[in-house]
């Protein structure tokens, strides 16, 4: 019996070093299929941009909404805001209002261009962010959540963004993209 009770220690240490492994590859599985979707939403965002003809980048489906151009701006401040308050790196366009800059709306090539940097902004801060970090608290104005948090919200709202630019290709005559969830 005393031998069965000093193996103790060394058992509970070998479940916590397994337990510690088995969260650490649940947490690498995690960022591994985070990486994964925001490479497919990229991908996907990109069609919707270049289904588009080029005469309906600054088109609007009503004279008080955003035009299909400043959907896709607000969707690139938004994800780079909420991606750099999840991963803590530097924001690329920290105090930029991209849907007021009409550089970023004279043609789609230069759109694309500046949404895809967000996206790339967005894979490769997550790719450095320290999975140890995820629960992680941190606040902005009124808002505070965990850093994962974060990062979802930056994933449901670039796919909102984008989602409703489908009526402006549909008005267009366009036919939206097909479906990527996977």
């Amino acid at each position: 019996m005393k031998k069965f009770i000093y193996q103790l220690p060394g058992v509970f240490i070998l479940l916590l070093l397994t337990l510690n492994a088995n969260a650490q590859l649940t947490s690498e599985a995690l960022k591994a299929n985070m990486i994964k979707d925001w490479e497919r939403a990229k991908i996907y965002t990109t069609e919707y941009i270049d289904a588009m003809p080029e005469d309906g980048i600054n088109f609007k489906a009503t004279p008080e909404v955003r035009s299909f151009a400043e959907q896709f701006l607000h969707l690139t401040n938004g994800t780079v805001w909420l991606i750099s308050n999840g991963t803590g790196a530097t924001s690329t366009y920290a105090g930029k209002d991209l849907e007021k800059l009409p550089e970023y709306k004279a043609s789609k090539a230069a759109l694309l261009k500046v949404v895809l940097d967000g996206y790339d902004y967005a894979i490769s801060a997550i790719k450095g962010l320290n999975t140890k970090k995820y629960a992680e608290k941190f606040k902005s104005g009124q808002m505070e959540t965990e850093r994962i948090n974060w990062i979802n919200k930056a994933f449901e709202h670039q796919t909102h963004h984008r989602g409703q630019t489908t009526i402006y290709l549909r008005l267009k005559g366009v036919t939206p993209p097909a479906e990527k969830l996977f």
